[in-house]
């Protein structure tokens, strides 16, 4: 697919996206098992601004931040679904636990997190912020079954109490 891109093809479209006076929206995540939350998540996001770029955790951050049994989806399966998103317009991958040196390598105007982080707590608002951009925290959707927060972990363990004693 043409929109997964390394860091290095995604700063150079991104001068050029910039030069025609599009605004950069960044965000960030596993997106281990694509669920409600996350499709939510990415339409609200691409809404506060033009271009959306979205970092993937590559498979060794996930394991390093989820644990040995993460990620279900491997990151190729995983970069070639969120690309497939309509409102998603590039997907890089990332290699370490934060996204802060890639957020300070491409500089987008917009840095957007989910609901379970607090506006102090997000890697990289320094560096947007220092720039003029802004960052964005989106509350997390709840299941529509539940009171608890669309997660990839309530998805897991869903799928694990179906298949219980099978």
């Amino acid at each position: 697919m043409d929109n997964i891109v390394s860091w290095e093809q995604l700063r150079g479209k991104l001068k050029t996206l910039r030069g025609e006076g599009k605004r950069i929206v960044f965000t960030n995540g596993c997106f281990d098992i694509l669920h409600i939350g996350h499709v939510q998540y990415l339409k609200r996001a691409k809404a506060l601004g033009d271009i959306l770029v979205l970092a993937l955790n590559s498979d060794s951050s996930v394991q390093s931040i989820k644990g040995p049994l993460r990620p279900i989806v491997p990151q190729d399966e995983r970069a070639y679904i969120m690309a497939s998103l309509d409102m998603v317009d590039y997907v890089t991958i990332f290699d370490e636990d934060t996204p802060l040196e890639l957020i300070e390598y491409i500089e987008p105007d917009i840095l957007v997190k989910g609901g379970d982080w607090s506006e102090d707590t997000v890697v990289g608002r320094e560096s947007v912020e220092r720039r003029g951009g802004k960052v964005v925290i989106i509350p997390q959707v709840n299941e529509s079954s539940t009171e608890h927060p669309a997660s990839t972990t309530s998805v897991i363990e869903r799928i694990l109490s179906a298949y219980k004693g099978r």
